[in-house]
């Protein structure tokens, strides 16, 4: 649900084990992240500071990561405008993602971000042009149903407003999805990643300057925390992504739900209503077979893309 999806431009190695536990952990490190979003916002820190912090923490634990691995060479790029739309697209849908933590328990935050890989397929048919068939309409369909099933409008068992922020969110994620698609024609992942993080910085540190405030010693320790968690999370997605194809470990992405559901009910005694547990599976089902469908064709339909 939060702005971490990444494209490998390089050849994936085969090691499914490996890939499969990193890929674990990135999860388990995104969700202590919103779990520490949740708390930061509940003490009153805006939005924007979250995000200038999550970037800035990003920033200081990535470049050592450059530095000892792909090196500032890889930064180069020929495509900066891309970058540019890649950032603005990414920070909204992270800002909305987490502004949907603070307003829904996590579960049903976690369940309604799942609708990213429905929305990504649906928006690489009207910005790429890319024929659907059948099956995946099908699954689209149905995973929207799933979300209906999750909110269940006019029941009140989750704001509306705050399932519209979620579902905005899974958007806009879904469309970063599509630009980090065509930037992986020509990038490495590296290059994204780093340029989100340094184009993100200016901007968000000039908005500081109206919701800029200072806090109390635990609520710095949760910001903190949402950076540091943020940027384990974002380079174990990376590297799970270098270990193991797609195929291999996009189903433990959907564990998240587990995590969100065991810090709701410990932190907050939420526990998901009967209609996230019927709605949920629909979802993560939908999503699977909308994976497996693009896995199927990507074998029997190659694209020999360039580095």
């Amino acid at each position: 649900m939060t702005d971490t999806t990444i494209s490998s431009s390089s050849i994936p190695q085969n090691r499914p084990l490996p890939g499969i536990l990193v890929r674990l952990l990135a999860i388990a490190s995104l969700a202590c992240m919103f779990v520490c979003v949740k708390l930061a916002a509940e003490r009153g820190t805006h939005i924007i500071e979250l995000l200038f912090y999550r970037q800035l923490f990003a920033l200081v634990v990535l470049l050592p990561f450059f530095l000892a691995g792909p090196g500032l060479a890889t930064l180069k790029t020929d495509y900066p405008k891309l970058h540019i739309s890649r950032m603005i697209v990414g920070l909204t849908g992270m800002g909305f993602n987490f502004w949907a933590v603070s307003l829904l328990p996590l579960a049903e935050a976690t369940t309604i971000g799942f609708m990213v890989p429905i929305f990504a397929t649906l928006l690489s048919v009207v910005l790429l042009a890319e024929w659907v068939g059948i099956h995946r309409w099908a699954a689209i369909i149905l995973g929207f149903i799933g979300v209906l099933i999750v909110v269940q409008p006019g029941d009140g068992h989750i704001p509306l407003f705050g399932a519209a922020v979620a579902i905005t969110g899974a958007l806009f994620t879904a469309w970063v999805s599509v630009l980090i698609r065509q930037l992986g024609r020509t990038e490495k992942p590296a290059t994204t990643v780093f340029w989100f993080t340094v184009s993100s910085l200016p901007l968000l540190a000039t908005a500081m300057l109206y919701f800029g405030q200072m806090h109390d010693a635990g609520t710095w320790a949760l910001i903190a925390g949402a950076g540091l968690f943020g940027s384990i999370g974002q380079l174990t997605l990376t590297t799970s992504l270098r270990l193991a194809p797609v195929s291999t470990i996009l189903s433990m992405d959907y564990t998240s739900l587990i995590w969100a559901t065991l810090f709701g009910y410990l932190i907050w005694n939420n526990w998901p209503g009967p209609s996230t547990w019927i709605g949920a599976p629909i979802i993560i089902g939908c999503g699977l077979y909308i994976a497996w469908r693009e896995h199927k064709i990507s074998i029997s339909e190659p694209i020999n893309v360039p580095e």
